[in-house]
């Protein structure tokens, strides 16, 4: 199939509209914009571009004007309310009927539209596919022109024919959609073979675990060639019902003399959050979402409606040598009230019993009818000094910076030293690693061989250990492409503990598998157990964003930044999609404020798009020169965008060796679309040994 929908959306994105004319490499040199108000607008799946290009052809030779994404997208316009209002505007719709079409939602969206406002709507079919409930309702009183063996081409009088006879004064407005859609006219009722390329999806079913997309914003590139269907913002959802058994935990707050005590108190709210969340009666706000309100002094109604909680439990830490005192009290948002409150005065050896009195005390004040189940005693240290090093490299961890990464792993090493069965500990060790490694900060072999010492480690001390086995698929998925050894794992982790957090890869695996809409579900249910997690809102934003709902998901970003302005890649993310609604000036203002200096070259796609070539390849080249042996997937992604495939398929084949995890999604990358058909695409995706 022609890729010359690619090259459309460089023209449009690079010229403007007065030099860029909307023929494509390939197309034939009178299917140039058409100005004024359309008489057709042609709806088709990106897979169906050739057969739409032949429709369009047949259809302005004969002097009809037609409107077509991305040609007709006014440069600078949000591409959805173009296409809404060419809808709004044509008379007649031309649909390119095939199985790619009837799978598409997008292409689904723009009949339905075409249909509300009561369009004519001429199906050209070109394949047998079976229709969905959907398709056939709105096709009910349609008529059918079958593509035979020669081609649109030579179905071409037919269906000027049939265009002509609908725009006729008094056939402008189409007939009501009737009750029975089986009375189906067609205007050849003998199906002939299909004629244009299918494309086979493989349908990858393993869950990738999460840091596959979460740490690079490079791996995220899966912006569509596709035309986009009249989607408009998403509207806020309706606010769901506060349940009276949900709550947040606010972060306690540092009472020590010398205030140095912020990694205990901290600490102690982790662990409590995440003893309350094994309560499957209970909603339990996340960490990230709660701690967004430390320092700060909020009413605590606003609070609750902030966190969509019923319930806050707040408290203080005052340490004095080996005296602990820990305030704990729970306050219902609505009015403010004390549901509870206790004070603890302990030894600081007795710090996990306070944590289970806190605990077990939360869950009796709400009344939830269930039993919270404490920790393996394996995974409790047997001294506080180990505790308070583990709680140390929790702190530093959370702050998610180079040289804090440094000091969380100085922390586990000196907690392991402490006490060397300390199984947390080798877990969090793990961790870093793993984060590490995704992040270019070392090498993948070092992260792999050290990650995996640690869970080794971990699993030699306690075998039922749920979190080691969690970390366990995640550092053979990313760093050895082994999802067979990584699904055991992950299957093991769920076994010895149903509470593990798995909402990431579930949300992966249904956008792997194409099932768009449950992954924006999935999305949006961790967002609301999280809802100031900008790490949270980005997935959803991707989610969005290879869903082809561009307008929501630059909202969703828009208000990522909002909450955290400093949030690596966010920049180059909103960059990306401004440029696929064809925004190319404001991309570039976005991705010129990146925060993330090891990503900030995302500039050159902005660059290029703008015509400003030789700034582009300027940028490129200092980047290949820093990042060429981390990042080599981004340099592929740019090079496929501009269609230098062989210099594709060098970064790719780089990024192989270099075992970068984001490469496991590169049959969903549609940054590499127009690679898939050279058998060096498919090569690459036996090498990787892909799950079918």
């Amino acid at each position: 199939m022609p890729n010359w929908h690619q090259g459309v959306l460089d023209m449009a994105e690079s010229g403007g509209g007065k030099e860029a004319t909307g023929t494509a490499p390939g197309a034939p040199e009178d299917l140039g914009a058409q100005s004024g108000t359309p008489d057709v607008f042609i709806s088709y799946a990106s897979q169906d571009a050739a057969a739409a290009d032949a429709v369009v052809r047949s259809l302005e030779r004969a002097g009809l004007k037609c409107w077509i994404a991305p040609r007709d997208v006014v440069p600078g316009a949000l591409y959805a309310d173009e296409i809404v209002r060419a809808i709004n505007e044509a008379k007649v719709v031309v649909l390119v009927l095939s199985e790619q079409a009837v799978a598409s939602p997008h292409v689904g969206k723009e009949i339905e539209r075409a249909s509300s406002k009561r369009r004519r709507i001429l199906a050209l079919r070109t394949d047998s596919a079976a229709l969905t409930r959907a398709f056939e309702y709105f096709l009910s009183e349609s008529q059918w022109i079958d593509v035979g063996s020669g081609g649109i081409e030579a179905t071409g009088a037919k269906l000027v024919d049939a265009v002509r006879r609908h725009l006729a004064p008094g056939a402008d407005v189409a007939p009501a959609v009737p009750s029975d859609p089986r009375t189906l006219a067609r205007n050849s009722a003998t199906p002939q073979p299909r004629w244009i390329l299918i494309a086979s999806v493989a349908v990858l079913a393993t869950a990738l675990v999460y840091f596959v997309v979460e740490r690079f914003w490079l791996s995220k590139h899966a912006t569509s060639e596709r035309p986009i269907a009249a989607v408009t913002p998403a509207a806020a959802p309706a606010t769901p019902a506060i349940s009276e058994k949900s709550v947040a935990v606010l972060p306690f707050v540092d009472m020590s003399q010398k205030k140095d005590q912020e990694y205990f108190s901290d600490g102690l709210c982790e662990e409590l959050i995440d003893r309350l969340a094994h309560s499957p009666d209970l909603k339990v706000i996340a960490r990230t979402s709660s701690f967004q309100f430390k320092g700060k002094n909020e009413d605590v109604r606003t609070i609750g409606q902030k966190l969509g909680v019923a319930n806050l439990l707040e408290g203080s830490v005052r340490t004095s040598g080996r005296s602990l005192r820990v305030t704990a009290q729970l306050i219902k948002a609505a009015d403010g009230s004390h549901l509870w409150s206790q004070t603890y005065d302990r030894n600081t050896g007795d710090i996990f019993k306070v944590q289970d009195s806190i605990t077990e005390a939360v869950v009796t004040a709400l009344r939830a009818a269930i039993a919270v189940p404490t920790s393996s005693v394996l995974n409790k240290p047997r001294n506080t000094d180990a505790y308070n090093a583990y709680l140390r490299g929790r702190y530093f961890e959370n702050k998610n910076t180079k040289a804090d990464f440094e000091r969380a792993l100085a922390s586990y090493k000196e907690a392991i030293k402490l006490d060397s069965r300390y199984v947390d500990a080798w877990v969090a060790t793990a961790d870093v690693y793993n984060d590490q490694g995704l992040s270019g900060r070392i090498s993948t072999k070092e992260a792999y061989t050290k990650a995996r010492e640690a869970i080794d480690h971990a699993l030699s001390i306690d075998p039922n250990s749920a979190a080691a086995y969690f970390r366990l698929a995640g550092i053979e998925e990313n760093f050895r492409w082994d999802f067979e050894q990584g699904t055991a794992a992950l299957k093991r982790a769920t076994e010895l503990d149903p509470a593990v957090e798995t909402g990431d890869m579930a949300i992966w695996s249904a956008v792997l598998a194409d099932r768009f809409d449950d992954g924006i579900a999935l999305s949006r249910q961790r967002v609301q157990r999280d809802p100031l997690s900008a790490g949270r809102l980005e997935d959803l934003a991707i989610v969005l964003w290879w869903a082809n709902q561009f307008p929501e998901a630059e909202s969703t970003l828009r208000h990522l930044l909002e909450l955290n302005s400093s949030f690596a890649g966010a920049h180059c993310e909103l960059g990306e999609v401004l440029l696929f609604e064809h925004r190319a000036d404001a991309a570039l203002a976005i991705m010129s404020e990146e925060a993330d200096q090891d990503g900030k070259w995302c500039v050159a796609n902005a660059l290029w798009a703008l015509g400003r070539r030789t700034e582009a390849d300027a940028v490129l080249a200092e980047a290949k020169a820093k990042y060429g042996d981390t990042q080599a997937l981004g340099f592929a992604q740019s090079y496929a965008r501009r269609g230098e495939k062989d210099e594709a398929f060098k970064w790719l084949n780089r990024a192989y060796d270099n075992r970068e995890a984001a490469l496991a999604l590169m049959r969903q990358d549609q940054m590499l679309s127009n690679l898939r058909d050279d058998p060096r695409f498919a090569e690459l995706v036996r090498k990787l040994k892909l799950p079918e």
